[in-house]
């Protein structure tokens, strides 16, 4: 699930980072799109640029997609869920700070070592810090693959949930281990995810196992 990558950085700009941490909140994005989303590569943004996180950022020479500084106080933890792109992540403070694979049973421990780590977040998982300080990482999301179908099909997607926080739990423990994998094998496309819709292209003849696998609280339009 975390793979360390041949990508490192010098561990010594870690303290700079921590006295340059963002006021605004423990998610901060230091970067912004030029086209799509999930498919086009973003671009660090002009406040960040000749600080300790422009060094940071452009240790991990890959198109990028959205960045971002991720703060977890000590004793806190988040709820279960998967991610359709996998994750670029390095951390940069923290003690007994852990990432956890819920399917395979596997904890993770996080250290300060200056490896970029490659996250397969196809797996349900969550990330906890069990330690006395703030758990502090840079994250990058990988952009999807622009996959090339020879007989797509344009699928809609809407919830019957009010609530559209309990529709995002739903959807990100029972369908996003499944686009995850439809990205990387290469049978969906022009994957779009709104407030309370999402969209996709998808193979004629992966649409039938789709529909096995979408909860009832979905439905296609």
């Amino acid at each position: 699930m975390l793979t360390p990558t041949k990508y490192t950085v010098n561990t010594s700009l870690f303290q700079d980072a921590c006295i340059a941490l963002p006021e605004a909140g423990m998610k901060t994005t230091i970067n912004q799109p030029t086209g799509d989303f999930f498919y086009d590569p973003w671009q660090l943004k002009d406040e960040y640029k000749g600080t300790v996180w422009e060094t940071l950022y452009d240790s991990l020479p890959v198109a990028k997609g959205e960045a971002r500084i991720i703060i977890l106080d000590p004793g806190q933890c988040y709820q279960i869920h998967a991610d359709i792109d996998d994750r670029y992540h390095l951390n940069i403070l923290g003690d007994n700070s852990y990432l956890i694979n819920l399917v395979q049973e596997t904890m993770h421990l996080l250290s300060q070592d200056g490896i970029w780590h490659d996250m397969d977040a196809s797996f349900l998982h969550t990330a906890t810090n069990f330690g006395r300080t703030a758990r502090v990482q840079l994250v990058v999301r990988k952009l999807l693959k622009k996959n090339i179908l020879s007989n797509p099909i344009e699928v809609s997607l809407a919830t019957s949930m009010e609530n559209t926080n309990h529709a995002r739990f739903l959807f990100d423990n029972t369908m996003s281990p499944w686009f995850n994998e439809a990205n990387k094998l290469g049978f969906i496309n022009n994957f779009t995810q709104g407030a309370v819709s999402i969209k996709f292209n998808i193979e004629q003849d992966k649409l039938e196992s789709f529909k096995r696998m979408l909860p009832e609280e979905f439905k296609i339009l």
